[in-house]
């Protein structure tokens, strides 16, 4: 035995578990007066915070709930949201924040699958909460936040009323405990839980903070729904930093621009529909702003047309990459000495990469998946994106085989064809299912949508792939126009393509229309996909 090895053990000095819940007591101790919660006319200080969650915490433990239970809520972006991030993992319980825009056989199927014992969900859902639970053994606590149906046999106010103050907030045995099962939103079957630990949390919550530069004088619009992967952990980073949540049940144009101007709001996050949604936000709902708002966004890469607009209207645009898996973001598109320097052009390329791993993730990287060997970083080679870090989820709930697929050969697999470029920088090229094989040629739906994106008439585009009988395969373009712009047909669109792009990378097919989308912003493309295929 080495003798760094002797009688210097772990002991409670020198080793505490990795926990977000001690994000909450640090700070009402620090800034015990600051407003924490904004919601509407409503107003909680960072120690009213840790009152309230320690009463729901006991709540929920005086019925019945303890270490390793389920407790699942189901609720908008509101402060009850907040509280259950931190009272329900004290108790050593688990988090399962439902999809608000689910269905009651989907909330069914996570509620026994999860195995809860108690559901807290917003009144707004009683017409879909109330079918789910109808046959579940279950307590079901209503949160009446803005009216609405009663179906359960307590309401939250009363709830947190028969809680106690002074309820010992408690740290976990291990900080590989489970805090949160997040279900993927699956496009065939059921959804898969991905189960996360209190480790990751924290550690992702601190990436979050580094990387966004969250401060005590932070304000944060939640725009991004809490639900999806617990608000990318910034449920718990705002906390970390000792900013002010500001809470948000819809997000709507409007709102997103008074709140920004009445609260001084420094940083948001959202999918690229929310960019897109105040861009193209009519004159009468903008509010005037002087402080420079900070958004991160994830998902498809946001189009150098969306970034300089949104730069010209007082934001400045971050692009994230992550996936439930990895706690939300996982890459970042970090800055670089004389980007800002650059022609616009030039930098909304750089931008709309993926980035680099965050700082509490170990590596990002691009694989050969059959030989598991890294891929030349010429930003040419495509290859699968791959994660490996401690940020990365504890594996599938009840799965085990999909556990063992996603981490074989010892990275996690995220299903992104990628890039390398020479400076380490990940640029995602497409989904491996969203790639388009024409006459043997490979097509990145993502280069085609792009420059759609760009013609002067385009709000939104989507392209998939559509069976073809001589090609295999061939591009079909999804657009939704501008409101009041002009008439565009199918043929200008096609014609568009060609003048930017190599002829056999062109849509043959345009359809117009809305494009579906996820509850949090993302285009449903085996939707698309259905309609290619029918069409």
């Amino acid at each position: 035995m080495s003798i760094f090895e002797q009688n210097l053990d772990r002991r409670p000095a020198n080793h505490v578990p990795l926990s977000p819940v001690s994000f909450l007591t640090r700070a009402a101790r620090i800034y015990p007066n600051r407003v924490a919660v904004i919601h509407g006319e409503r107003r909680f200080t960072y120690a009213a915070f840790l009152e309230r969650s320690r009463r729901l915490a006991s709540a929920l433990a005086r019925a019945g709930v303890g270490k390793g239970d389920t407790v699942a809520i189901m609720a908008p972006n509101t402060p009850q949201m907040l509280e259950a991030h931190y009272a329900v993992p004290m108790l050593g319980a688990v988090l399962c924040s439902i999809n608000i825009r689910l269905d009651a056989e989907a909330i069914g199927f996570i509620l026994r699958h999860s195995e809860a014992k108690v559901v807290l969900t917003d009144t707004e859902f009683a017409s879909v909460m109330g079918p789910a639970v109808a046959d579940i053994p279950i307590l079901v606590v209503d949160i009446d936040d803005a009216g609405g149906t009663w179906i359960g046999a307590v309401e939250y106010e009363s709830f947190l009323e028969g809680g106690d103050p002074g309820h010992p907030v408690l740290l976990p045995d291990d900080e590989w405990q489970a805090i949160g099962l997040n279900y993927t939103s699956g496009t065939t079957g059921n959804p898969k839980g991905v189960v996360v630990h209190h480790r990751g949390a924290y550690l992702n919550a601190c990436a979050n903070a580094l990387t966004f530069g969250l401060s005590p004088q932070s304000v944060y619009l939640w725009t991004l729904p809490m639900f999806h992967c617990n608000g990318w952990t910034y449920t718990w980073a705002v906390t970390l930093a000792g900013g002010t949540h500001v809470c948000l049940r819809r997000v709507e144009p409007a709102l997103i621009f008074s709140a920004i101007a009445e609260h001084g709001v420094t940083h948001m996050c959202g999918a690229p529909v929310v960019l897109s949604m105040l861009i193209h936000a009519p004159s009468s709902v903008r509010r005037a702003f002087d402080q420079t708002v900070k958004i991160a966004t994830g998902g498809a890469a946001p189009p150098s047309t969306v970034i300089t607009q949104m730069e010209a209207m007082g934001f400045a645009v971050t692009h994230l990459y992550g996936l439930t898996e990895s706690y939300g973001p996982s890459t970042v598109c970090l800055w670089q000495p004389g980007l800002d320097d650059l022609p616009i052009a030039e930098k909304s390329a750089f931008m709309a990469r993926q980035g680099v791993n965050t700082p509490m993730l170990e590596e990002a990287a691009v694989l050969n998946p059959a030989t598991m060997q890294k891929m030349p970083a010429d930003g040419a080679t495509m290859g699968e994106l791959m994660l490996r870090g401690n940020t990365v989820m504890k594996g599938y709930l009840k799965n085990p085989a999909a556990t063992e697929e996603a981490f074989a050969g010892g990275w996690f697999h995220t299903g992104d064809l990628a890039v390398m470029h020479p400076d380490g920088y990940v640029e995602i090229k497409d989904r491996a299912k969203d790639i388009i094989i024409s006459g043997g040629e490979n097509i990145s739906s993502l280069e085609v949508e792009e420059v759609i994106y760009k013609h002067p008439s385009v709000m939104e585009a989507a392209v998939v792939a559509r069976p073809d009988e001589k090609w295999g395969e061939t591009p079909q373009a999804f657009v939704t126009l501008k409101p009041g712009a002009a008439e565009v047909t199918e043929a200008e669109i096609i014609a568009w393509c060609r003048q930017h792009l190599a002829h056999y990378k062109c849509p043959r097919f345009v359809t117009f229309g809305p494009l579906p989308k996820t509850s949090t912003g993302k285009i449903q493309k085996f939707d698309l996909r259905e309609r290619a295929r029918a069409g």
